[in-house]
């Protein structure tokens, strides 16, 4: 059944009370219109109870503004959400087309730093966040008592005499529920092993991130990218300040359990309607450990790039020759696959 409104409904009961379901909730397809982001299809999905986010199938089906009741819970990159047709992807020009917003897809088989290997030159973060969709699609349906919103699409990252890899995307989420489930799955439909990095980059920031925010991150060995970094501060946030440079942290989860989590949270998050004393939010990270054993911490609360990045992944962001260096650079045999799942939940204080 549904929760809305303080209360469990069935199907036909909701029914009864529209004239249509996306009244309270569900996937709308948009285009948009101007500058660098015109004639993007975009969809937006509405959970009905608080959370809605867009889905951008022109930027290999990431997720840029997330929303709870109105009010914004990713970060927003200064560039928008430019048409991958403005993507370069030698060294670090990655940074002037990335959206930021709630997820940034790092990968298929190179994420972090730029550099150079047997396989050649790669830029920053790799080419999957800049690469249309094929099969691009939603589907909104009831399952019973249930109304479930599914957006699926297929992002391949070829190359003639190099590699195959595909990833094949779906997003659901369910009316009522404040929550997004993230399936992927990764193959190599070459003929030859494949290195395989992947990163997911969710985005998190104001008002979200708040003087009195708190993180809880999972039991981890942790270590940071830069020998000059505190480690003080990690599970911290701060008023914006200009000459902050980013720390990034390697943590790697102690636990044996199937699935990790990681949570923010923000007794200030002002949720609309709410008194000050019942005002807050707390978004849960989960994901699962088997395909996605590393969590890179990115802290950059300085001012326009005021964020915080959690990011599950495979690797560290020293990018592909490193990893190779360390002897743990993954690779995908061929017609190997892949599954990585990824849950995110919102809970009101």
């Amino acid at each position: 059944m549904a929760r809305l409104y303080g209360r469990e409904w069935t199907r036909r009961e909701l029914e009864a009370r529209v004239g249509r379901i996306e009244q309270l909730g569900g996937v709308q397809p948009f285009v948009m219109r101007e500058g660098p982001e015109a004639a993007q299809e975009v969809f937006r999905v509405r959970t009905g109870s608080g959370l809605s986010y867009w889905v951008h199938p022109g930027k290999g089906m990431d997720i840029s503004l997330a929303e709870f009741c109105g009010i914004p819970v990713s970060w927003s990159a200064g560039n928008g959400d430019p048409h991958a047709a403005f993507f370069r992807e030698e060294g670090n020009h990655w940074l002037r087309t990335a959206s930021g917003g709630l997820l940034m897809t790092c990968g298929l088989s190179q994420a972090g730093a730029a550099g150079q290997d047997q396989y050649g030159a790669y830029g920053l973060h790799g080419r999957i966040h800049h690469t249309p969709a094929r099969q691009a699609a939603y589907q909104a349906e009831w399952q019973g008592d249930e109304y479930e919103m599914r957006l699926r699409g297929v992002v391949e990252e070829t190359s003639i005499f190099g590699h195959k890899l595909r990833l094949t995307r779906t997003i659901t989420s369910r009316l009522g529920e404040n929550s997004l489930q993230l399936n992927d799955t990764v193959e190599n439909a070459g003929f030859t092993p494949a290195p395989h990095l992947m990163l997911y980059h969710f985005n998190f920031g104001y008002p979200l991130l708040a003087e009195d925010t708190r993180i809880i991150l999972p039991e981890s060995t942790c270590a940071a990218r830069d020998t000059d970094m505190e480690m003080s501060r990690m599970n911290e946030w701060q008023t914006p300040d200009h000459r902050h440079a980013e720390q990034v942290y390697y943590h790697e989860p102690l636990s044996q359990e199937t699935y990790i989590c990681a949570q923010i949270n923000s007794p200030s998050f002002p949720i609309p309607g709410a008194a000050s004393s019942a005002g807050g939010l707390t978004l849960e990270l989960k994901w699962n450990r088997r395909t996605l054993p590393r969590l890179v911490q990115w802290r950059m609360p300085g001012a326009g790039e005021h964020v915080l990045g959690l990011e599950p992944s495979n690797c560290w962001t020293r990018g592909r020759a490193e990893e190779q260096e360390a002897d743990s650079l993954q690779l995908l045999e061929p017609g190997a696959a892949v599954h990585y799942e990824i849950e995110l939940k919102f809970t009101t204080n």
